[in-house]
């Protein structure tokens, strides 16, 4: 492994930039280490949101969410100041665009909610959000979808806990709560996706939650060269054919720039 404190890490970059530039169906798959340059904090780190705010992860789990009316009106506060709404993207989101702009990037899966590949530029057909999208609403009965702001717009007006416009039922995030099933179609495309590059580049993850983990060793077997780039080690570290631990923001521009 090569870190941010190793004379090595100079020439892993450059190994794992060359592998990088010769690929012709990148995969990228991230995390929510690449969006914490942009004030997005991750969930579990020293700063992190669950780590100052227990309650929050209450709320993330489906059971406690759906039984809990004060729970879910705690919910909707959170909602109105998440950093999300004002957040921009930074240079690595901005680093994967060119990736996509080189004709190289097969697919994006992300394993975040913040929507920031997007708004960085990348094509919304390429991106794969396996943990959903924090800027819709769904309610929990009917399914209806809807934009965030309309819901946040009602809670702004009064409504503590506003329900579904169409049936009367519970409105959530349009995310994936803890005990709450993945979509099918969206998990299986992000393994299938995977099994079809040449370079797997995972940044910004743990790599220990599943099945979105799963991608790592997917590609692998089919034959895909693994770079993994993240602040600490990872649970997938094994995989690796390039290893790179530092800052995102400073590794990854320069993984990807020729």
């Amino acid at each position: 492994m090569a870190t941010a404190d190793d004379d090595a890490l100079p020439a892993a970059v450059e190994a794992a930039r060359n592998e990088l530039a010769g690929a012709e169906r990148v995969v990228v798959l991230t995390g929510a280490g690449i969006s914490t340059d942009s004030g997005i904090p991750d969930f579990r780190g020293p700063n992190g949101l669950w780590t100052k705010n227990p309650a929050a992860e209450k709320a993330s789990t489906l059971q406690h969410y759906l039984a809990d009316p004060e729970l879910r009106r705690k919910a909707w506060q959170n909602r109105l100041t998440t950093p999300a709404w004002t957040a921009e993207p930074n240079r690595g989101h901005a680093a994967i665009v060119d990736l996509e702009r080189r004709g190289q990037l097969h697919a994006l899966v992300t394993q975040n909610i913040d929507g920031l590949h997007q708004r960085a530029g990348n094509d919304p057909d390429r991106v794969v959000e396996v943990h959903g999208t924090v800027w819709f609403t769904r309610c929990w009965e009917c399914r209806d979808r809807r934009p965030m702001e309309q819901a946040l717009a009602r809670v702004r007006a009064g409504e503590e806990d506003p329900p579904c416009l169409v049936c009367g039922g519970v409105l959530k995030s349009d995310t994936i709560s803890f005990g709450q099933a993945l979509v099918p179609e969206v998990i299986d495309r992000a393994l299938r996706v995977s099994e079809e590059c040449d370079v797997l580049l995972a940044i910004g993850s743990t790599l220990s939650v599943y099945p979105a983990a799963n991608c790592v060793p997917r590609a692998k077997s089919a034959g895909a060269q693994v770079i993994i780039i993240n602040g600490d080690e990872t649970a997938m570290d094994r995989y690796a054919d390039h290893l790179l631990m530092g800052q995102i923001g400073e590794l990854l521009p320069t993984l990807v720039s020729r």
